[in-house]
C-alpha cells in the first residue's frame, strides 16, 4: 500500500464505500456527490493496488484484500478521532462540518437560530441541515449524524438524548380572515372551512381526526402538503386552515407572518421534541458544544402565543 497517498478523508472514503457496498450509497453517507465519491475510490485503488469494489451480477461486492484492510481502517479512523478528542481547543479555530437531522416543524424555528450562534462563536465550522426522510438510528450509529433533533420514538441503549422542549399544535388561519378575527374557535368554526394537511407521508388524517370522529364531527381536507411552513403559507389565503406546532407559529407571528394562531378546541397529543446523538460522541468536546449550542437556540425560541 502507498501510504504516503493516503489521508483521513480517503480512509473515510474507503470506510464509507466497504459498509455500504455503493459508491452512490457511500456518497450520501460522507455528503458527496457520485463523481467525486467515485474519483476518491479511484485514488484508493492506485494507492492500495487493489481494485476494492468488483461487480458481480447488478451489484459490487468487496476484493479479498479490501475485506482484510476494512477492520485496520476502521482501527485507524477511531484513533484519529480519539486523537482528535485530545487536541481540541477554542472553537473558533475548528474546522469541521455538523451534520443535523431536523424535522421539517422545526427547521424555520431552530436552524437560522443555531447558525446564528455558530456564526458568531465558531465561524469556521458549517452546519448541514438533513431533511427527516426516515427515524432511524444507524446514521447516528456509523457517524454520518452528529445530532438528530425532532418527535422520535424510544431511543435505544447506544443513543443518548435529553428534552429540548415540549408543543402543541394550534389552527393558524390569515389573520384578516373572518375566523382569524374571531377570540377562540369552537368545533363548529373548526369544521366551517376546508383544511390544509401538512404531512410529509402524505397523510390526510390524524388525531385531530380521531377527536373530531369522537365528538361526532368531521373536517375536509382540500388539500395535503410536504411541510409544516408551506401548510402556514396555504393559510394565508382565506377562510382556509392548517394545523401546525404553536413555536412554529409564534416565528411566523414574530417575523410578520400575517397569520391568527388559535387553540384547538379539542385535546391533542403534546408533541416532545429531543435532541440525539450516539453514545460514541457523547464525550467529544465538539460535540458536546454542538448540543449546547443546541439548547442554547431553544432558550431563544419565542414563547408560544
Amino acid at each position: 500500500m502507498a501510504a504516503d497517498q493516503l489521508d483521513l478523508n480517503l480512509l473515510r472514503v474507503f470506510d464509507a464505500v466497504m459498509e455500504s457496498g455503493s459508491v452512490s450509497k457511500a456518497a450520501d453517507r460522507l455528503h458527496l456527490s457520485i463523481p467525486a465519491t467515485s474519483r476518491a475510490l479511484g485514488r484508493l485503488r492506485h494507492a492500495m493496488n487493489d481494485p476494492i469494489l468488483v461487480r458481480a451480477g447488478r451489484g459490487m461486492v468487496p476484493t479479498p484484500f479490501a475485506q482484510r484492510t476494512a477492520t485496520r481502517v476502521k482501527v485507524l479512523l477511531d484513533d484519529a478521532d480519539r486523537l482528535r478528542l485530545e487536541t481540541v481547543g477554542d472553537p473558533s479555530t475548528w474546522n469541521r462540518t455538523f451534520s443535523i437531522r431536523i424535522n421539517d416543524a422545526l427547521s424555520p424555528v431552530l436552524a437560522p437560530r443555531l447558525t446564528r450562534i455558530v456564526a458568531r462563536d465558531a465561524p469556521h465550522v458549517q452546519l448541514r441541515f438533513v431533511a427527516q426522510e426516515s427515524k432511524t438510528v444507524d446514521l447516528l450509529r456509523d457517524g454520518t449524524l452528529d445530532l438528530d433533533v425532532g418527535v422520535v420514538d424510544p431511543a435505544p441503549p447506544d443513543v443518548v438524548s435529553t428534552v429540548l422542549f415540549t408543543d402543541v399544535f394550534v389552527a393558524v388561519v390569515s389573520s384578516g380572515s373572518r375566523l382569524g378575527k374571531l377570540r377562540s374557535l369552537t368545533l363548529d368554526d373548526l369544521c366551517s372551512v376546508p383544511h390544509v394537511s401538512a404531512s410529509r407521508r402524505g397523510l390526510d388524517r390524524g388525531p385531530l381526526d380521531d377527536a373530531l370522529e369522537r365528538a361526532g364531527r368531521t373536517r375536509r381536507v382540500v388539500a395535503i402538503v410536504p411541510t409544516y411552513a408551506v401548510g402556514a403559507l396555504m393559510a394565508l389565503e382565506d377562510d382556509v386552515l392548517c394545523l401546525i406546532p404553536s413555536r412554529l407559529a409564534s416565528h411566523l407571528q414574530e417575523r410578520g407572518v400575517p397569520i391568527r394562531a388559535h387553540q384547538v378546541p379539542a385535546t391533542l397529543p403534546v408533541a416532545t421534541v429531543e435532541q440525539r446523538w450516539h453514545q460514541r460522541a457523547d464525550a467529544d468536546p465538539e460535540s458536546r458544544w454542538l448540543r449546547s449550542a443546541m439548547i442554547a437556540a431553544v432558550n431563544d425560541l419565542p414563547a408560544p402565543r
